[in-house]
């Protein structure tokens, strides 16, 4: 059940992160994170009003908090970098680094002990993002050199807050219910409140593209959701890197819905995951 529910996150993110994508054309990045993550803070609220918590413990909303200061970095620097052009450079950056840092947290600081085939499933996850995420073009149309250097520092950065966001959610307890998310989602629009104060201009869109913002962020808190139950089901480890194979499902819906062009090594980056996918639940 654990597995499902993670996968169940990562399509959840990947189709958020398909509309992100297609909303941060139109509006301001600064604009898109800051809404996100009020609309995943209102939504985080009304679920865990929803669904009681046994005994909401200050640890656990203390972790939540941590959790949700790493989601609005991750966020805000990966949605600077799209809006740079660097997206064949920051994606895949953010999202290998990301996982790497989650995994290696898990094995040595938390005692996450996967077995061979789950660690064969973890090895085929890492390249197999990258060519997901479009890596393999890093290197032929990355463009100018000043780009590739800020895509590559944005992805870092957001690798970082992913990764503090997966390992902070995971250490809370499940007798807190969902507060910890909404804790997270708290914190993560304190942390960017000055940014959108710097960008306050940008705020005079059509309520209805804010409108979609909201939205888009409440579709990232339910993936937050589906991956804390499944934390709590499956050693960190794996929750992580099912969870971070979101990049396979824009690729999917940019072929299925804008008749985007896969390229070969975007194929054998979904069988590969595909592949690891298998292993992970196996294993």
């Amino acid at each position: 059940m654990g597995a499902l529910l993670a996968l169940a996150s990562a399509v959840c993110y990947g189709v958020v992160d398909f509309a992100g994508g297609l909303l941060s054309r139109r509006v301001h990045f600064a604009v898109v994170t800051f809404l996100g993550q009020v609309g995943g803070l209102l939504l985080a609220l009304v679920a865990a009003l929803v669904l009681p918590a046994d005994s909401v413990r200050s640890a656990d909303l203390l972790w939540g908090a941590v959790s949700g200061a790493g989601s609005g970095t991750a966020m805000l620097f990966l949605n600077r970098g799209l809006s740079r052009g660097s997206m064949s450079v920051v994606v895949p950056v953010s999202a290998v680094t990301g996982v790497a840092l989650s995994v290696l947290c898990g094995v040595w600081f938390l005692g996450d002990r996967p077995t061979a085939t789950a660690w064969a499933g973890i090895c085929v996850t890492v390249p197999a993002l990258w060519l997901v995420a479009g890596g393999s073009r890093g290197a032929r149309d990355g463009g100018e050199a000043t780009r590739t250097g800020h895509g590559v520092t944005d992805g870092l950065i957001a690798s970082l807050g992913v990764a503090v966001q997966y390992i902070g959610l995971a250490q809370a307890d499940a007798v807190s219910g969902l507060w910890p998310v909404a804790a997270g989602r708290l914190a993560a629009v304190a942390l960017l409140v000055p940014s959108a104060w710097r960008h306050a201009a940008e705020f005079r869109r059509p309520a209805r593209l804010q409108g979609q913002a909201l939205i888009i962020g409440a579709g990232a808190a339910l993936a937050l959701i589906l991956y804390l139950w499944a934390a709590q089901q499956q050693m960190l480890a794996v929750a992580v890197v099912l969870a971070s194979l979101y990049p396979a499902v824009p690729t999917v819906l940019g072929l299925a819905l804008l008749g985007e062009r896969v390229t070969r090594w975007q194929v054998t980056g979904l069988v590969s995951a595909t592949a690891a996918v298998v292993l992970l639940a196996l294993g």
